[in-house]
């Protein structure tokens, strides 16, 4: 396959991952946003730590300065000037796909392409708070789409592989990225843990990665944050877990023909990352330092992107594809 087409795949998937992410965050931070008034929390804090897990507080301040909840949704859904914004994560998915479409099915390319032109519907200015839960579930429902065609009709092959591996790399690292931002962000200095807020601040991370019923059925107890930890970091049935993200990876990189990890760059990263996974648990996480774990496991993330682009890819990053 040629490195243009396993670019364009891999990208492909990456940025429809990314566009669920979006769209989850925004819906559970609107949530968390009404329970912080609620229980004496900062409104602020809540959209804060949305735009901190999306990596966008750098745009988002050259952009708008001051924060408010309809410009940080804007920012996060539809605006034209943020490259990672759900629209435009989901046009450039649209765009990769177009440039490679003999190495996709039929049904994949038109989920994405519905994908586009429903997202398109809503336009590029901001939208009236009653319609973002309408955009939302119109973009979870187009990926899940996307997802279950990829599933159901493309043939094991490359570009299946690739536009797997894509997708499990950036689960992973939004995963990394919102738990690290919890930790740090959301709960205020007065509000201890256990406290109403925390609860429902952690209940709400949950929920943004469709972990909420998982949790319980688990655990059997109410939420806690180092269970929730526990369940994001290390459960291999958990499909948004790091775990179950870098075992999904090293099987994408073997039969992408990179199995014997001596010899493959990009292989022996993931499975380093994977012994050090399988050789932790969330005492030692939590004793050592939860956001030194994820911000190491960012960095590894990082680098791995790095390896496959140099290994299979384009030596170059598109700038606009970085956080």
């Amino acid at each position: 396959m040629l490195s243009r087409t396993a670019a364009n795949l891999y990208w492909t998937g990456r940025y429809m991952e990314r566009a669920d992410f979006l769209a989850r965050l925004v819906d559970a931070t609107t949530g968390l946003a009404g329970l912080a008034c609620t229980y004496g929390g900062e409104l602020a804090d809540a959209w804060a730590s949305a735009l901190a897990a999306s990596s966008g507080q750098a745009s988002y301040r050259k952009l708008h300065g001051e924060l408010s909840q309809p410009a940080v949704v804007h920012f996060l859904t539809l605006d034209p000037a943020n490259p990672s914004s759900l629209r435009n994560c989901i046009g450039r998915a649209r765009d990769n796909a177009r440039t490679v479409r003999a190495a996709v099915s039929l049904e994949v390319w038109e989920a994405l392409n519905d994908a586009w032109h429903a997202v398109e519907r809503f336009g590029a200015a901001g939208l009236p708070s009653a319609r973002v839960s309408d955009l939302t579930q119109t973009a979870r429902h187009a990926v899940m789409a996307f997802d279950g065609s990829a599933q159901r009709t493309m043939m094991r092959s490359d570009a299946y592989w690739f536009l797997q591996l894509g997708a499990a790399l950036e689960r992973g690292d939004n995963t990394a990225r919102l738990l690290d931002q919890k930790y740090h962000l959301l709960l205020p200095g007065e509000e201890p843990v256990g406290g109403a807020l925390d609860y429902f601040q952690w209940s709400a991370v949950l929920r943004t990665v469709s972990g909420l019923p998982t949790y319980h059925l688990v655990y059997c107890d109410e939420v806690k944050p180092w269970l929730v930890a526990d369940l994001l970091i290390f459960n291999p049935q958990m499909p948004r877990s790091l775990t179950a993200c870098y075992r999904d990876a090293l099987m994408f990189l073997g039969q992408l023909g990179e199995g014997a990890v001596e010899s493959a760059p990009a292989a022996r990263l993931a499975a380093a990352t994977m012994e050090g996974l399988t050789r932790s648990d969330i005492g030692e996480v939590f004793g050592s330092g939860l956001h030194e774990f994820l911000s190491d496991f960012i960095v590894d993330n990082n680098r791995l992107g790095s390896a496959v682009a140099e290994q299979f890819l384009f030596p170059e990053i598109p700038e606009w594809s970085l956080r």
